[in-house]
């Protein structure tokens, strides 16, 4: 039986992406190449709902989940900005940029963290914490490395690097490849959009 490896996750808008790069540019350069493994800027993108290796015959189970919680919950806005480290500042093992996250965000995450376990697959019991990862330090780096990694986060200060529309959701394919994880579209829908109420207008008059 053949599997895929799947994920739930929103991609973070171009001018976004543009402004990671050009901030991430002097720490890649402090911290260099050969302990941390960078993720490429059109791969960043919030995870959601991370399945790991999926049999493909439940995939369209998945993808009818995806229309269903984008169905039930409104697009919103996210702040992104903030330089972080899993599981510590002292031991890093994920560098990644923060995300200031709504109401909306956390409904969203776990909708799906519900109707996955509804539907048999894999459930996560960790508190969800939304970041972008950049980058994972490498296994079996030296004391020397680790540090060198500290101190170029410790002097790198990552401001706010604006707001992102959240108005889809996409599920993934990941295919781990030689030089670097593949992503794969396999299914997108939208988010609900909010309803405007308007009052009518009077002749000759006008709204603000």
């Amino acid at each position: 039986m053949s599997s895929l490896r799947i994920f739930v996750a929103v991609d973070i808008p171009h001018s976004i992406q543009k402004s990671i790069q050009e901030q991430l540019s002097s720490l890649r350069m402090k911290i260099g190449d050969s302990s941390v493994r960078w993720m490429p800027v059109h791969n960043i993108h919030l995870t959601l709902k991370f399945l790991g290796d999926v049999s493909s015959e439940k995939v369209d189970s998945m993808i009818h989940i995806v229309q269903s919680q984008a169905d039930s919950h409104p697009a919103f806005d996210v702040q992104i900005g903030g330089l972080g480290t899993f599981p510590s500042s002292k031991r890093p093992r994920v560098l990644f940029i923060g995300i200031q996250a709504p109401a909306e965000l956390g409904a969203l995450q776990r909708g799906f963290e519900a109707a996955c376990t509804s539907a048999g697959f894999r459930s996560d019991s960790r508190l969800y914490s939304p970041h972008l990862t950049i980058g994972r330090v490498r296994r079996g780096i030296t004391p020397a490395e680790q540090m060198k990694i500290k101190s170029a986060l410790d002097g790198t200060k990552i401001d706010s690097l604006g707001s992102a529309g959240v108005d889809l959701v996409h599920l993934y394919r990941s295919e781990l490849k030689p030089t670097g994880s593949v992503y794969t579209k396999l299914f997108s829908a939208p988010l609900k959009t909010q309803e405007v109420k308007t009052e009518s207008t009077r002749p000759g008059t006008q709204d603000h």
